[in-house]
């Protein structure tokens, strides 16, 4: 394992984006640490989003799972300039959907990679199913998908809960992954181990109960230096407690969150085959540093990018920190697939 921890102010960031889409600037002006009032203008939010931009079209893929027909929602940005030749596919976390990507999106655009945004399906403009969810089955939707686009192999980008999402995907597709990057991925330990079960319904109903407070809370948890445009995130979720189809969400956050927990990835991470970065802010709770540590000790041929004063969110709170070190691995040269060393020394050995 490489550790590269990183020092270095956050610069500002580049707020033009908020003009894409139909939240604004306008209506952030909340201050930070326990804002409990909700602003007069925020009002309900479809849980597909119909109503927020994202920065790139998107496009559908139909699905049948568990006998329903569903369609996953994912943006395919292609390469500004000189095409590298290589693709990369994001995996957003439980509190976000694809368009929170758009920063990164459009720098590796600017580098030559073809960029992939998925809304995994429950999430986003992605159908709303109320069916089991599991690692393997966002895996292999993701995997369905990059058939579909023609793309044979991709550098894996997961964040947060998309990280455990990444995590199973190059485990089971590794003849797909070139690359896989993990960013303040949760599920760092075995949570079975340490924490009781609970009841969907039990996590159902919490779900159904949060306010702008709590939800305001959790946001604010994600970042050390608090800007306006991380309140875009907070409308939109508290607008969808204000939806008639709030419940239908709410049960389909329940059933991902006891995914976190009834599958744990900890057992992946040694045998995961292709080149990995770990990386994150290390704001992230007080054992973040040194659970992420233990990822990058454990994965092989992984490295790990800590950045100081940095929280759960550095694509978005510190892109000019995350960004080169992001670019810097992803145009690394990838591992040789298993067993080449073998075969170019013994062609037609059994490896």
């Amino acid at each position: 394992m490489q550790s590269r921890p990183m020092h270095g102010p956050c610069l500002g960031w580049i707020m033009a984006w908020l003009a894409l889409s139909s939240f604004g600037t306008g209506s952030t002006a909340v201050a930070q640490d326990g804002a409990t009032t909700v602003p007069a203008e925020y009002g309900p939010v479809s849980i597909s989003i119909e109503d927020v931009a994202y920065p790139f079209p998107v496009h559908y893929m139909p699905l049948v799972l568990y006998g329903e027909d569903v369609r996953m929602a994912y943006m395919d940005a292609a390469p500004v300039g000189a095409p590298n030749g290589r693709s990369v596919v994001l995996f957003h976390g439980l509190n976000f959907f694809g368009e929170y990507w758009r920063g990164t999106m459009e720098t590796l655009r600017g580098q030559g990679f073809r960029v992939v945004a998925v809304d995994q399906i429950g999430f986003g403009r992605s159908s709303k199913p109320i069916i089991p969810y599991t690692l393997g089955d966002h895996a292999a939707n993701t995997r369905q998908l990059l058939e579909h686009l023609g793309i044979g192999e991709a550098a894996v980008v997961g964040h947060s809960f998309g990280g455990m999402i990444a995590t199973r995907f190059a485990l089971f597709y590794p003849e797909t992954t070139t690359h896989l990057a993990l960013v303040n991925q949760i599920g760092l330990t075995d949570a079975r181990l340490s924490r009781p079960w609970r009841n969907t319904d039990e996590i159902y109903r919490e779900e159904l109960e949060r306010d702008y407070p709590a939800i305001r809370s959790t946001f604010e948890r994600y970042y050390v230096r608090w800007r306006p445009e991380f309140e875009r995130h907070v409308r939109i979720h508290y607008g969808w407690t204000r939806s008639s189809e709030w419940p239908r969400l709410a049960m389909i956050r329940a059933l991902n969150r006891q995914v976190i927990f009834a599958e744990p990835v900890v057992y992946d991470w040694p045998h995961i085959r292709p080149k990995t970065l770990v990386i994150g802010g290390e704001v992230d709770g007080p054992d973040f540093p040194a659970l992420a540590r233990n990822v990058a000790e454990t994965i092989p041929n992984a490295e790990l990018v800590l950045f100081p004063a940095v929280g759960h969110n550095p694509h978005l709170e510190a892109p000019d920190l995350f960004h080169p070190e992001l670019i810097r691995f992803l145009l690394s040269d990838p591992l040789p697939p298993p067993h080449a060393a073998c075969h170019a020394a013994a062609p037609g050995a059994r490896c």
